[in-house]
């Protein structure tokens, strides 16, 4: 039996002790990082621009936010983070796109109990939910969009 599949078989608590200690995961940790960090900056930028300049509603400047991010970070993790160039384009964007959603759907929670219950200026709040969300994120993307 190969080594992967005796760790498949491995309990929970194993399995995240030899992953905490596998250098390449946490290489693959800070590449996501860095791919996180440009979308950061894409989606406040883009959010700005959209609540700012042209004087969308928060909401809906989040959700415009979040496509452009979105689409920057599937192509950089895809070539960069996961080295998934492998496995079918369609297929994993579908994953990824699924994992974001969850993503930012747990953003939008965030965000709106900042600004409308915190009374959090809307460019921090965004700035605060996105870093609320980014664990569930990497989950999701390492675990299931671009799992090998």
């Amino acid at each position: 039996m190969s080594e992967e599949a005796i760790t498949a078989r491995a309990p929970l608590a194993l399995r995240l002790r030899r992953g905490v200690r596998h250098l390449p995961n946490w290489l693959q940790l800070g590449r996501f990082a860095a791919v996180g960090a440009s979308g950061y900056v894409v989606n406040l930028a883009t959010f700005a621009v959209c609540v700012h300049a042209l004087g969308l509603d928060y909401r809906l400047g989040a959700v415009v936010a979040f496509v452009v991010a979105v689409s920057n970070n599937f192509v950089l993790n895809r070539h960069w983070t996961f080295d998934a160039r492998d496995g079918h384009a369609g297929f994993q964007a579908a994953r990824f796109l699924t994992v974001s959603l969850c993503a930012f759907a747990f953003n939008l929670v965030v965000l709106e109990l900042l600004v409308a219950r915190a009374g959090v200026a809307e460019v921090p709040a965004q700035a605060l939910a996105i870093a609320a969300a980014t664990p569930l994120n990497f989950l999701g993307n390492k675990l299931w969009s671009f799992r090998a």
